[in-house]
């Protein structure tokens, strides 16, 4: 009897170390899958971030670029819902996501949904694709959907004791977070923590992680993709609306124009269209150009389009393709569709 009590507990240790030998295994096994599972933001989720993206559009007036306000409208709820599991703001996520992707129209993240220029590394067993960047036809991670790039972001930087300190500031300084990545040498441009905190305040990408920390919404991943191109047709609409105002900066009157219909095209209000124009009253006729921003020198963007190259773009603005590369930091005359150059 003594000898089959003793058996019994040694197939007992054996059983629970095996079973938790596959468990491990099993976690994982979880963690490789997960990277490519297509996630979508909850409807809550996708309603809080347009109604943020249009605060900032009307906060800041004109001077934004559509297409990054239409890549935060489609994935702010992504990188809200990272910053939940692995405590990296939404706001540095964003930012690096428009800076390495061009707002999504770089040829890594079109091709790749690379979306972080995050390069193969050791290990590395998912899928690949060659691009020139530092050197010629570099690895890179490819990735079956965009949400993948977000969620292997987060691991990257989570998993790579380099970054570790990083997670000891506080989850809403951005300014801290953006200098943090260039010291542990996420990117080898000096001006890296300038751009990515540039992008964050032009854009107010701080509101997402605000949003986190008040714990306001949360993501179900249950929301048809639809939902999030209804989102981004609607502010491609606007972007063309807006055309006039972000290229020329006036406004030529029609027949059906007021005072109050312009200023409700362009987010300004008709007080400062009237002290813009010097009018005094609300009348306005059909021909009149009517100047949307003061002549006061300031930054001035212009968004790259297809067919576009640096040398027209410098005949439109009567500049130089020199000036506009200086202007830009471009060590090349490359651009991509939807780029944000400064042509003033």
């Amino acid at each position: 009897m003594r000898k089959f009590l003793v058996l019994g507990v040694v197939l007992l240790v054996i059983s629970c170390g095996s079973s938790k030998k596959v468990t491990q295994k099993s976690n994982a096994k979880n963690i490789n899958t997960r990277q490519e599972v297509m996630v979508v933001p909850s409807k809550e989720a996708l309603k809080e971030v347009e109604k943020a993206v249009k605060e900032t559009k009307k906060d800041a007036h004109s001077n934004l670029n559509e297409t990054t306000l239409a890549y935060i409208a489609q994935y702010a709820p992504l990188a809200m819902d990272e910053m939940r599991k692995f405590k990296i703001p939404a706001s540095i996520t964003l930012a690096q996501g428009i800076l390495e992707s061009g707002s999504g129209k770089s040829q890594l993240s079109a091709k790749s949904n690379n979306h972080f220029g995050i390069k193969c590394h050791t290990g590395w067993k998912g899928e690949k694709v060659y691009h020139d960047d530092d050197a010629k036809g570099e690895c890179f991670r490819k990735y079956q959907y965009p949400a993948t790039s977000y969620q292997d972001h987060s691991l990257f930087l989570t998993t790579r004791f380099r970054y570790a300190s990083l997670f000891k500031l506080k989850k809403d300084d951005y300014k801290s977070w953006a200098k943090g990545l260039k010291k542990a040498g996420y990117a080898t441009d000096p001006k890296y923590p300038n751009k990515l905190v540039a992008f964050i305040e032009k854009y107010e990408l701080y509101k997402y992680d605000k949003m986190v920390l008040k714990g306001k919404i949360d993501t179900d991943h249950l929301t048809q993709k639809a939902e999030v191109a209804e989102i981004v047709d609607d502010l491609k609409h606007e972007a063309k609306r807006r055309k006039k105002l972000n290229r020329k900066g006036v406004h030529t009157v029609k027949n059906e124009d007021t005072l109050y219909s312009i200023s409700r095209e362009y987010n300004i209000s008709v007080e400062e269209l009237k002290a813009l124009n010097n009018l005094s009253d609300h009348i306005i006729h059909k021909g009149d150009e009517l100047k949307l921003r003061s002549n006061a020198k300031r930054e001035h963007y212009h968004t790259v389009e297809k067919k576009e190259t640096l040398y027209s773009i410098s005949k439109e603005y009567d500049t130089t393709v020199e000036e506009l590369k200086k202007m830009n930091n471009l060590r090349t005359n490359d651009l991509s569709i939807g780029q944000e150059l400064r042509v003033e």
